[in-house]
């Protein structure tokens, strides 16, 4: 281990309510953001660079976090999106043989401040009886009460539009120009493991930035349309909910994950919910209300659609529930080709349960 005495460090909620731990190797000073939790037993670095999580300190749940390392094909974007890292037991060391360095080598590359040796358990079920808030992680311990007045001024999540936070500046080609389908992507944080899978069946994607309008993503004659994942509240959205309404009058296939399922409501009418704690994690279960067959799906949000408002809505279908409580995991219009699920159908933690989704548009476009 690299370092033999390491700084004492502070989790302080915005509650009030206080845990402790201890530095993840040299670096200190303090980091804020809503605190959540994943319980996802791998994919640490998968859920560090996923443009969903920006903004958040994270908790993991597994017990051991960077014992695998870190590979260059598992990052989800450029660079670390989360706020701060908060776990149990740190590895320092690493022994996958095809890892490319340590975690805590990662961490320093991307100035990230991760703290350990945290009661994890129990600040989880704070957590979950408390709900999702604003947190700080800092090392200076003896400056609690300057670190609840700083606290204090760091906005809700909820109101909170963060996709332009992590959007592409301007638009750029993914896949093979020679492929049979064209899709135009609003990138409203866009994982490239989505990028892949559209790719690998067959599309040529462009990808555009939040705010781009209709017009532009339509000028290239694309097969169909996608709305990606991000974070942050969908309703100040403003710009995407219009272009998802342009989309859905174009008659065209239109397929959205995460934050683009709740896009592709709010775009119907119909509104959306912060969370109590959210989803986050590998073993969701999720039913499919159209073929009877469950799926465990890979979950990253803190938002979701409004259950009574689409089941009364006369365009829109339930097609897929979460099982745990029984909130909205998928819907498609009646109308048009158009749908959308509530979880990250490009992971594979089933391991490929829910991929039959790109398929299902890849059909639409055919058809």
């Amino acid at each position: 281990m690299k370092y033999t005495h390491r700084q004492p460090a502070i989790i302080l909620l915005a509650d009030g309510t206080i845990f402790h731990g201890k530095a993840v190797g040299g670096k200190t000073g303090s980091a804020f953001g809503e605190i959540c939790f994943n319980t996802g037993m791998t994919g640490y670095q998968e859920i560090f660079t996923d443009p969903s999580y920006f903004g958040q300190l994270m908790v993991t749940t597994n017990a051991h976090i960077g014992n695998y390392g870190t590979h260059p094909d598992e990052i989800e974007s450029q660079g670390i999106k989360i706020a701060g890292l908060i776990c149990k037991n740190f590895s320092y060391h690493y022994s996958r043989p095809d890892a490319d360095q340590s975690l805590e080598a990662y961490l320093d590359q991307h100035n990230l401040l991760a703290i350990s040796d945290v009661d994890t358990r129990a600040l989880v079920s704070y957590i979950r009886d408390h709900g999702a808030m604003n947190a700080v992680i800092s090392t200076d311990v003896d400056q609690v009460e300057a670190l609840k007045v700083a606290l204090a001024e760091v906005p809700s999540m909820e109101g909170l539009a963060l996709a332009s936070e992590v959007s592409t500046s301007e638009p750029y080609y993914y896949g093979d120009p020679q492929s049979k389908f064209k899709v135009s992507a609003l990138d409203i944080g866009i994982k490239q493991n989505i990028l892949r899978h559209l790719a690998s069946r067959g599309a040529y994607v462009q990808v555009f930035p939040h705010n781009t309008s209709f017009q532009e993503l339509s000028a290239w004659n694309p097969d169909a349309y996608f709305i990606s994942n991000g974070p942050g509240d969908p309703e100040p959205l403003h710009e995407a909910i219009t272009c998802a309404q342009s989309m859905i009058s174009s008659g065209k296939p239109v397929f959205g994950i995460c934050l683009g399922h709740q896009v592709i409501a709010l775009a119907n009418g119909v509104p959306t919910y912060k969370m109590h704690h959210g989803h986050r994690g590998i073993n969701h279960p999720i039913m499919n209300l159209e073929t009877g067959k469950g799926e465990i799906t890979s979950q990253n949000h803190g938002f979701a659609v409004d259950r009574d408002a689409l089941e009364a809505h006369p365009d829109l279908q339930l097609t897929h529930v979460h099982l745990n409580d029984g909130t909205v995991a998928g819907i498609k219009m009646k109308s048009k080709p158009v749908f959308s699920v509530q979880y990250h159908p490009e992971a594979s933690p089933g391991p490929h349960d829910a991929s039959y989704l790109f398929d299902q548009f890849f059909g639409m476009m055919g058809s």
